[in-house]
């Protein structure tokens, strides 16, 4: 008589289907859980909140009347110069908090779950990012506030004011894909928030955000002026009305056409990096 021993099957998650749709689906739940994570930390959001309105009161009145803009060191016209940029570092320096949030998951544990459920294998990244453009564009709402308070105003309509707010959420969501493959490579969100602001600062400071480029050395000026940090500052500013009049406005190709320059460097460093890092996510050690 033989004996029929039983083998218990090994569970294994089932390969997700669907394309496309599944993908769609899949990253607006990882975004869900990323929204209500941080509603249920509202320290992040608040805190996210206090480092730009600092840049725009400083900024406003310490700098403002010192800095020459269109031949006249007006604060009034300062102000306005200003407000592009300060929406755009904003924007940009949320790439250090997505890139955090990622590494944080990779700590604990929580990308590995994911990586065994049956789910498309970028939609954990672009939940993660999509859910970083919703926090982005609530401080960007607020900080207009702000500077609307401080004497900053739209004058080209507010269809045009709402085409360059979404250059800049453009702008925002291209650099968290930067984020997301800096946290994927790194071991600590320590790391990652220090791997996430050690380029922005000068991406942001060699550029038109704070100051005209046309008064920086020649090397510099070139790097500003094919910056698309600076690309997305001066589409900002053409379509906000901020360019003070006799404000001189570079040779260069993305300061001639900022608008579409801006358009095409997000769409570029979204291709690229949300491509490292799906290649990364999927390399990644379990």
């Amino acid at each position: 008589m033989s004996a029929v021993t039983d083998t218990p099957a090994r569970t294994v998650a089932p390969l997700p289907h669907g394309g496309l749709t599944q993908s769609v689906r899949d990253s607006l739940v990882v975004a869900k859980r990323n929204l209500i994570r941080m509603m249920r930390i509202p320290e992040m959001i608040i805190f996210g909140l206090i480092q730009p309105i600092m840049f725009v009161v400083l900024f406003s009145y310490v700098f403002g009347g010192s800095i020459s803009v269109g031949g006249s060191l007006s604060s009034e016209l300062y102000r306005e110069f200003l407000m592009a940029g300060i929406f755009a570092q904003t924007v940009t320096f949320a790439t250090a908090g997505a890139g955090a949030g990622i590494a944080d998951d990779m700590h604990k544990g929580l990308i590995d779950r994911f990586r065994s459920l049956p789910m498309a294998r970028g939609a954990v990244l672009t939940g993660r990012t999509l859910a970083d453009l919703v926090q982005t564009a609530l401080t960007i709402v607020v900080l207009a506030l702000v500077a609307l308070l401080v004497g900053w105003r739209v004058h080209e309509g507010i269809p045009k004011m709402l085409g360059g707010f979404a250059l800049l959420l453009l702008l925002g969501y291209a650099f968290s894909w930067i984020g997301a493959l800096i946290g994927l490579s790194v071991r600590t969100p320590e790391a990652a928030t220090s791997g996430g602001l050690i380029w922005l600062f000068p991406l942001t400071f060699v550029s038109n955000a704070f100051v005209p480029s046309d008064n920086m050395p020649s090397v510099l000026r070139h790097i500003a002026e094919w910056n698309p940090f600076s690309a997305t500052v001066q589409a900002g500013r053409e379509l906000f009305g901020n360019l003070p009049q006799g404000y001189p406005v570079p040779d260069a190709w993305p300061m001639q056409h900022p608008v579409l320059a801006s358009i095409l460097w997000s769409v570029v460093i979204i291709v690229v990096f949300r491509t490292l890092a799906v290649r990364k996510y999927r390399s990644a050690a379990v």
